[in-house]
């Protein structure tokens, strides 16, 4: 009774408008607060108004008056309208009390005060004079129906406050595919706009562009359902969501709205601080309001059709075609390799098995230089290497320089081999057998006696030093410990890798629950979901790690059993020739190639600031093994151990952790870690100048001082070991070089200078291992040649589209979208894809040039094969 009282209408409402108030009994509340306040002082007055389209209302509303504005439209079931409410308040100091509009609707209601009051961070408030808002279009099952919907204004304002009042319909409201439709919003402007999914399209892409970086704006695409969140404070409520500068861009399928269409929601935010834009500064005051100027924003949208089911057969099909070529092409060169060899060991055998007869060839044949002097071809195979190697560690009158180290003459190589059996006779007369079991032979008790300690100071010192010299250590043993790196990184990664896959799908699933698609870095313009994976894409193209990784430990397994199967039949090439054959480090660097794409298709299921590392660390793993490799080749005796080096590994990733977490802009973390850095560059230098024949103690400064005292200020003689010296001092350059580069500089991305670091280090060594093997007069087989010109080309072109960079965690989710770009191979595929592709496969090609650079020596006996 006391709101029939207080309520005064010229108004006699129709059956239509009586079913309006019946669904909307749940307002009265609303206006009993208000006009209770009303009411309890004095008597207030409600005007009801009808009201027409794209009129301007101009009335001033006071506390002891209210107006209501009815308008009606009519809806078809097949067309979608738009109407759109616009308020202007012409009076000033109206901020403490504002005028409210609440529009009424068949089944949404909707209110907002005029000015609006928005909140940024710190919670300042930006007021704004100037609203529009667009109503939520409810739906219809009838053909056409005629639609009521109320605008109600009141205030608490005694002193009446000035404002305009526009309803219009929107042009446009409904988008169309293919179409660009440009749009103007501001913060208290939103716009949003309505898609249906056509007939045979279950997939579109909505971009958002603008040729304005500021002020920050957001996407969303909602559901069509009332009400629709378009403010700032409430945009991420429902949905997907992402902010954007310029580029914005959502996946949608169809399958995630059951009503085959959705709004297209952009709203521009009140502060430009999530779209990495500065934050101007004000005076942080309670309750002050904040001039926040003119951020308007014109922007335009299209939405286009993804890609169909077909394409993404097409996609994997290519991927694994790539892939699958290079086992087909590994499978022919195997079988001309083995033919090769087939033919090569007839081509040997045939002369001392088959009578000139049977051959058919000339019966005067070439007679070996070994023949001469006994029928050392018959029981070469019984010698031993460490025979060999013993004999010639005590010889230290051969040549480096400016002699041929693979052509000897033939009556003193034949004297070398007989000098070798006399030995092998009298270690066996005095029953010094070096042939024990596995078993019983270990590593340290070879390393433990005296004399042959002391015998490493000696052999290791030397100026000139041949493999034969390092490679003294029973091959069994050296075998076994060298496995010790294929075990424990396989170990590293079934650890590394659960709780890794766990993390990501949990980080999948936050994405697709909560629409924050500002969590993932993804490339948004080439991005395609499948179930839950909002980039499949990224996660396909990392397959060639894992497929070619594979492949190299299959090429590794063949080799390893060929060289098994000649030290059974004790071949002398496989016991005394050649650089030492041991696999452990190869099988290691396969099974890191393998996890590297794993845990690169596991960071791209949400690439992020927080789990880049996932993507890095084994590409640490695999730079250290390969610089452990190359070092491995000529110095199989002291290389380091498995659990020494993967120590060292996990000190660096490590650090990449800590250079990731507080290393962006902090002076500190830079200067320790260029300490470090170039603490760690000495240390290893000198390990390696000196064969680690050093110690370090509380006598290192004076040892140090007397060397710089006997050979710099007594005497300056210059180094005794030239070559290694050039190598270090190279590498001091370039490791000081890129510690004052980060000192100075200090890159954001630490993760991938750290990982620069790495790759420089191993290139150099590599260089100077190529032009040490030429200039000691070995040569490059025809395989190695194709291999190291194939793998050069192709890093070439992985690099340039690595360098595309479409997205970047280093900066905000806005701005690592402006490097967003379209697909660019079979509208699947994005740079970074392609970056992956010849990535794995440039890799694939460095470990064969490793695998195979050393091949020309399996002929050379290892006392002429020089170490650098």
């Amino acid at each position: 009774m006391f709101l029939r009282s207080c309520w005064k209408s010229r108004h006699k409402p129709d059956s239509g408008s009586v079913l309006v108030w019946l669904q909307l009994r749940y307002v009265a509340l609303l206006w009993l607060c208000v006009t209770h306040l009303g009411c309890a002082g004095a008597e207030k007055t409600v005007v009801q108004k009808d009201a027409e389209f794209d009129i301007t209302y101009n009335d001033t509303a006071r506390s002891d008056n209210q107006t209501i504005y009815a308008f009606n439209h009519t809806v078809s079931r097949n067309r979608t309208e738009g109407v759109r409410v616009t308020v202007d308040v012409l009076s000033e100091g109206t901020e403490s009390s504002p005028i409210l509009f609440v529009v009424r609707q068949k089944q949404a209601v909707l209110s907002f005060q005029v000015p609006l009051i928005l909140r940024g961070l710190y919670q300042r408030k930006y007021p704004y004079a100037h609203v529009g808002r667009t109503l939520c279009q409810p739906p219809t099952r009838a053909l056409a129906e005629t639609q009521y919907f109320f605008v109600d204004v009141s205030t608490l304002s005694s002193l009446g406050t000035h404002y305009q009042l526009r309803i219009s319909r929107v042009e446009s409201f409904t988008l169309h595919t293919d179409k660009k439709f440009s749009f103007t919003a501001s913060p208290s402007q939103p716009q949003y706009f309505k898609y249906v999914f056509p007939d045979g399209v279950d997939t579109v892409i909505v971009k958002v562009n603008s040729e304005m970086t500021f002020p920050c704006s957001v996407m969303s695409i909602q559901d069509i359902q009332c009400p629709v969140y378009d403010l700032d404070n409430n945009v991420a409520f429902i949905g997907m969501y992402q902010t954007m500068t310029k580029k914005g861009a959502i996946t949608v399928q169809r399958k995630d709205f059951p009503s085959n269409s959705f709004y297209v929601v952009v709203v521009v935010k009140t502060e430009d601080e999530a779209c990495g834009g500065p934050l101007r500064f004000y005076p942080l005051r309670p309750d002050e309001l904040i001039d926040a100027g003119n951020r308007s924003k014109t922007l335009d949208v299209v939405v286009s059709p993804a890609i169909k089911s077909e394409v993404y057969v097409m996609g994997m099909l290519f991927c694994l075609g790539i892939f699958l070529s290079f086992y087909l092409l590994t499978f022919l060169v195997a079988c001309v390799e083995n033919k090769r060899m087939h033919r090569r060991r007839e081509g040997l055998l045939h002369p001392v098995d088959m009578s000139p007869a049977e051959t058919g060839k000339p019966a005067v044949t070439p007679v070996s230089p070994y023949d001469q002097y006994g029928s050392f071809a018959d029981n070469a195979s019984t010698l031993s290497s460490e025979a060999i190697t013993d004999s010639i560690a005590s010889d230290a009158n051969y040549g480096y320089m400016g002699q041929e180290p693979f052509k000897r003459r033939p009556f003193l190589t034949a004297i070398h081999h007989v000098a070798i059996r006399i030995e092998r006779s009298l270690e066996s007369v005095t029953g010094r057998s070096r042939h024990e079991s596995l078993s019983s032979v270990e590593e340290d008790d070879y390393d433990t006696l005296a004399d042959i300690d002391s015998d490493k100071n000696i052999v290791r010192t030397k100026k000139y030093l041949c493999v034969s010299d390092l490679a003294r250590k029973d091959k069994r043993v050296l075998s076994k410990k060298y496995q010790i790196y294929f075990w424990n990184i396989a170990t590293i990664g079934v650890f590394y890798a659960l709780p890794v896959i766990q993390l990501v799908i949990t980080y999948q699933t936050v994405v697709n629950v909560t629409g924050n698609q500002d969590i993932c870095y993804y490339n948004f313009l080439c991005a395609h979901p499948l179930g839950n994976l909002s980039a499949f894409n990224n996660i396909l193209s990392n397959l060639g790690y894992v497929m070619l990784g594979l492949l190299f430990l299959l090429i590794v397994l063949q080799r390893d059993i060929i060289h098994s199967k000649a030290l059974e039949r004790n071949e002398l090439n496989a016991l005394e020739c050649g650089i030492p054959k041991h696999f452990g480090l190869f099988y290691a660097m396969g099974t890191a190639l393998m996890m590297e794409g794993l845990l690169s298709a596991c960071y791209h299921v949400c690439p992020n600031y927080t789990n880049f590392q996932f993507d890095t660390s084994f590409m640490y793993m695999i730079a250290g093994l390969c610089v452990l490799k190359l070092y491995q080749k000529r110095h199989p005796d002291i290389n380091a151990s498995a659990y020494t080096a993967y120590a060292c590994l996990a000190a660096v990733i490590f650090f990449s952790v800590l250079g990731v977490v507080f290393g962006k802009g902090n002076m500190v973390f830079w200067i320790v870690f260029s300490v470090i850095h170039i603490l760690a560059t000495l240390l290893l230098s000198t390990q390696l100048y000196y064969m680690g024949r050093w110690r370090l103690d509380s006598g290192i400064l004076r040892r140090m001082v007397y060397v710089i005292y006997t050979d710099c200020i007594r005497q300056c003689s210059g180094p005794m070991y030239i070559d290694r010296m050039v190598l270090l001092v190279m590498g001091n350059i370039v490791n000081w070089s890129l510690a004052a580069y980060g000192l100075l500089e200090r890159p954001n991305d630490f993760a991938s200078y750290l990982l620069a670091i790495a790759i420089c280090n191993l290139l150099l060594y590599f260089a100077f291992y190529i032009i040490m093997k030429l200039r000691s007069g070995e040569r490059i087989g025809c395989m190695s040649l194709v291999c190291i010109l194939f793998t050069a080309v192709v890093w070439g072109f992985a690099l340039f589209f690595f360098f595309q960079g479409l997205s970047t965690w280093q900066k905000t989710p806005a701005e690592s979208r402006e490097h967003n770009r379209d697909c660019i191979v079979l509208s699947f595929f994005d740079d970074h894809d392609i970056w992956h592709f010849l990535s794995s496969i440039a890799m694939f090609g460095s470990f064969l040039v490793l695998l195979t650079m050393d091949d020309d020596l399996d002929d050379v006996q290892r006392d002429k094969i020089f170490v650098f």
